[in-house]
């Protein structure tokens, strides 16, 4: 396919899935003290599945990690798993350097550690918060799914119990996990880097080139395998974003680690088209989440 008609195409997925008003939760609740410290909760709209108690869905947003991009995009997705009859908890975090990136240079990605302090406070908090704010929900039937850097936040949660012993995110057995379907996710760190994934955002995420390889034993999914968790990356093959070969890269290494990953690869679809409530890609998200979920 030309250049040009990939570019328009990647341009008019992008402007579909921004063109979504945000939708207001039905309850906001803080896991901290920071302003980012939130997680945003919907009520199941519908009764789906065999009746009782539902799944609760936790989406984790993308945009490179970096500060411009909140969780507010992903809210019409979020909706949209709602309407599916889901609980879903849409969760916010720390991104980006607390300081501006000088004048003329893209934002910085991530904020080490914030990000990641963020993200395994937020997942610890959960089952208590939830209990309040969406009582029809059940917390042993948790399903992470993320979006290009949530989806690697969502791959990482549920690694978390293979962290290195002196990592202050380590945790045991993620017992009450049912899966993760990981959308187009950041999940190979090497692959990324050599693919300059974001503009280098692995890198920046991080701390730069002087802490890379030390810090990746803490934060790359790649390297922590195998999880013990059902997990499925959704990944369109026409993403320019994030390229088909990070998610490939990923379920190789989960091969190789005695683990089966399941990969979905769609025709014709970019990067935004997964969260993309008015895409058909979307209702594919949404099925994976439902097979694993009920």
């Amino acid at each position: 396919m030309p250049d040009d008609v990939v570019a328009a195409r990647a341009a008019a997925e992008e402007a579909s899935a921004f063109a979504h008003p945000p939708v207001e939760p039905d309850v906001i609740t803080a896991y901290g003290d920071h302003p980012d410290q939130v997680i945003d909760f919907y009520v199941p709209r519908v009764q789906a599945g065999p009746g009782g108690p539902v799944p609760l869905v936790v989406v984790l947003h993308g945009g490179a990690w970096r500060a411009p991009y909140d969780r507010r995009h992903i809210t019409p997705f979020a909706d949209f798993l709602a309407q599916r009859g889901f609980a879903v908890a849409n969760v916010e975090y720390r991104r980006g350097a607390e300081s501006p990136a000088p004048e003329g240079t893209s934002p910085i990605a991530g904020r080490w550690p914030d990000t990641f302090d963020d993200v395994a406070a937020a997942l610890d908090a959960l089952p208590g918060l939830a209990r309040t704010a969406v009582p029809q929900a059940d917390a042993r039937r948790t399903v992470l799914t993320g979006h290009s850097a949530g989806g690697h936040l969502a791959l990482w949660a549920a690694a978390r119990h293979l962290l290195p012993v002196d990592s202050p995110w380590r945790t045991g057995d993620p017992t009450s996990l049912r899966g993760v379907v990981a959308l187009a996710p950041i999940a190979d760190f090497a692959v990324a880097g050599k693919l300059d994934v974001c503009g280098g955002a692995t890198r920046q995420l991080l701390g730069g080139d002087e802490y890379f390889e030390e810090r990746r034993t803490y934060a790359d999914p790649a390297l922590l395998l195998p999880t013990g968790v059902a997990t499925t990356l959704v990944q369109g093959r026409g993403d320019d974003v994030v390229p088909q070969a990070v998610a490939e890269a990923y379920a190789d290494a989960a091969a190789k680690a005695g683990e089966v990953v399941g990969l979905t690869l769609l025709e014709d679809v970019g990067h935004f088209p997964l969260i993309d409530p008015a895409a058909d890609a979307c209702a594919v998200v949404a099925e994976e989440i439902a097979q694993l979920a009920w």
